[in-house]
């Protein structure tokens, strides 16, 4: 793959962390890596945004930003708010490709959610991944709630006969609860795609080096790594309820 999409299930649920390791895990493998963020919220002009916090924490070749838009709200309000040109998805995808033409692997992650308006014609990540042929990596939260928010980014991804590629668990908590604990077994099925991983809550916090040398422990196999999604379940798993 030269291009995977990285959407979330919501937001503040650990998508760039998550893109991190994906990054930490190519380029430890040798691969150059560029990430591209199409559009930045909630950041001013100076501040460090999602792509260079991939990079800082990966080592990543390099990072691009489309639009950076100083509110913290969806692309097309807060480009629309704030006077701006917002970003489009032919732009999205034309930008992705000319990053393949320089890197191994592009990690296209989104703001939000799969269907986040983009600009005023409505256009989302979705539409991006559709024009670039890209799979899709969703990234979802551990606990309840979250088999109906990936069920339905599963079934808007099918409607545009748009590739998942599976789930990752974006913040896996230091003390699962009953609910995270059977979800590892239920994302799957939600999702009509594999778990490739799970990246334990905090892990944004470690020093760069001990980042890139734990991220291959997180995700698995078809992401790069060595994480084994029914051996984490089964040290995971609750025990049953008695009656």
């Amino acid at each position: 793959m030269t291009v995977i999409v990285v959407t979330g299930t919501g937001t503040e649920i650990g998508k760039t962390i998550v893109t991190a390791a994906v990054a930490a895990v190519a380029t430890t493998a040798g691969r150059s890596v560029a990430v591209l963020k199409p559009a930045q919220t909630g950041v001013g002009p100076d501040d460090q945004g999602d792509a260079d916090e991939v990079v800082r924490l990966s080592g990543a070749a390099a990072s691009a930003e489309l639009g950076r838009f100083p509110e913290p709200l969806a692309p097309g309000t807060a480009a629309r708010r704030a006077g701006l040109v917002p970003v489009g998805p032919g732009e999205v995808a034309e930008a992705a490709r000319k990053l393949a033409e320089q890197h191994d692997l592009v990690l296209v992650e989104g703001a939000g959610g799969l269907l986040v308006r983009f600009d005023e014609e409505g256009g989302t990540l979705a539409d991006a991944a559709a024009l670039l042929g890209a799979p899709v990596l969703v990234v979802a939260p551990a606990g309840l709630g979250t088999l109906n928010s990936t069920a339905l980014t599963a079934e808007a991804l099918r409607a545009r006969g748009i590739e998942q590629l599976g789930v990752v668990v974006g913040s896996w908590p230091d003390a699962p609860d009953l609910a995270a604990r059977c979800n590892l077994a239920d994302l799957p099925e939600a999702a009509g795609a594999p778990l490739l991983g799970a990246v334990p809550e905090g892990s944004g916090a470690l020093d760069p080096a001990a980042f890139r040398a734990a991220a291959g422990g997180w995700l698995a196999p078809e992401l790069g790594g060595t994480w084994d999604a029914g051996a984490f379940a089964e040290a995971q798993a609750a025990p049953l309820s008695v009656r």
